[in-house]
């Protein structure tokens, strides 16, 4: 995967900056920090605490794996942070799903959610099977894939404040159920096509 440095810098500042907020509820706590996800603390708050604690070292380790440099001076390193990655993917994917099957948004934040969740355990899935395989060069697809996905985070924090602005929370949660990743998958497969990576 090729960007300009531009790109890459901008790929590399919003993924640890939104990585690095999401953990304000470290020091302010879930209500105060995370309003909107305070109902999922009733019964059930590991489920929320292993999503909101291991999707955001995914969005941070991501940049990492798409550096040349890292992969080709450091495999072993690649490779470590690949398995965190992973690790990190299956257990935030797993209770994601749980929250979007449970969200009391609606039917259109649960459908969004809870596909955007088996989505992403998917791909990435494939993505780390692939490399486990030999498969590189398909590894590497499936990752732009993955990144697509994980970068859904990047995307709900852009687009929620503005839907949310236009239409209200109660409208705009739900859209962004769906618009913080499937434009997201799509314009990476635009991009696979086109670059014929």
């Amino acid at each position: 995967m090729t960007l300009t440095k531009t790109g890459t810098s901008l790929f590399y500042f919003l993924s640890l900056a939104v990585a690095l907020v999401s953990y304000r509820f470290l020091v302010a706590g879930v209500t105060v920090s995370m309003p909107a996800m305070v109902a999922h603390l009733t019964g059930r708050p590991w489920v929320l605490y292993a999503h909101i604690g291991f999707a955001p070292l995914a969005l941070a380790i991501l940049p990492f794996q798409f550096s040349t440099k890292l992969r080709m001076r450091r495999p072993a390193l690649h490779r470590w942070l690949g398995r965190a990655y992973g690790l990190a993917i299956a257990i935030s994917g797993v209770a994601g799903l749980i929250m979007g099957l449970t969200t009391q948004a609606g039917i259109a934040a649960n459908w969004g959610f809870s596909l955007l969740a088996i989505v992403w355990l998917g791909v990435t899935g494939r993505a780390i099977w692939l490399a486990m395989t030999g498969q590189i060069d398909l590894h590497k697809r499936w990752m732009i894939r993955s990144a697509a996905l994980t970068l859904a985070a990047v995307t709900l924090r852009i687009e929620l404040p503005i839907l949310a602005g236009i239409f209200g929370f109660e409208t705009g949660y739900p859209i962004v159920a769906w618009t913080c990743w499937v434009p997201n998958i799509i314009a990476a497969e635009f991009w696979l096509r086109r670059s014929g990576t």
